[in-house]
């Protein structure tokens, strides 16, 4: 399925589990910022929304309940993406206010959370570095989902940079990053093209660089 799909399932999937104040947020809060984050930025790298959840609620730290536009959890991964609009509210925001947002988002890393923010004309107008921020983020994590007892720790480290950095890498990045020999290097490559983890980007005899396959974006 397309995006359109798979987007009207991950929302309606969250709207009839959900009742109450967390139904009313979801219903009202999931804008069009968080659509076009989801449609320009996500999905052109995952091409599904495993593990996200829109609208999330956590404890506030002033004992009420709070929002955060999506939260990505893993075991052991907690991240925060936050879709800020530049609109009347916030450009009316009160000293007050503005100090009180930050002392918020400080409660959630002691919390134990990763924030990333991205302004609406960000995701508009760069999504493509959008995406980077977020491979960046997400990436030391990749591998954690494949068959950790048929992957190296090399292969791992391969697997980590490739998603960091969100397009192909070459034999020299590899052995620059692992500091490995070329040997070594290309033997860890090859072993990740016969798992099908990674695929030629370019080069025929001579592999000159490498991409992840499009099926293992899908596990991340």
């Amino acid at each position: 399925m397309g995006f359109e799909e798979e987007y009207l399932d991950f929302l309606n999937a969250h709207l009839q589990v959900r009742s109450g104040e967390r139904l009313r947020r979801l219903e009202e809060g999931h804008s069009q910022a968080e659509m076009l984050f989801l449609k320009q930025v996500w999905w052109p790298i995952f091409f599904q929304f495993k593990y996200l959840h829109p609208e999330y609620e956590v404890d506030d730290f002033k004992d009420g309940k709070r929002y955060l536009d999506f939260a990505y959890i893993r075991p052991g991964i907690r991240i925060c993406i936050e879709v800020d609009g530049y609109g009347p509210h916030l450009r009316n925001i009160s000293r007050w206010q503005f100090s009180d947002n930050l002392e918020r988002q400080n409660q959630l890393v002691i919390d134990g959370w990763t924030v990333i923010r991205f302004s609406y004309d960000q995701v508009n107008e760069k999504p493509r570095r959008c995406q980077q921020i977020v491979q960046q983020v997400i990436g030391r994590w990749l591998g954690d989902e494949l068959d950790e007892s048929s992957l190296t720790i090399f292969e791992k480290e391969v697997i980590r940079i490739a998603v960091r950095k969100g397009v192909a890498i070459s034999p020299k990045e590899v052995e620059k990053y692992l500091k490995l020999s070329d040997k070594t290097v290309r033997k860890v490559l090859s072993q990740l093209v016969e798992k099908r983890i990674l695929i030629p980007a370019s080069g025929i005899k001579r592999v000159r660089s490498y991409r992840l396959a499009d099926q293992v974006k899908r596990k991340v």
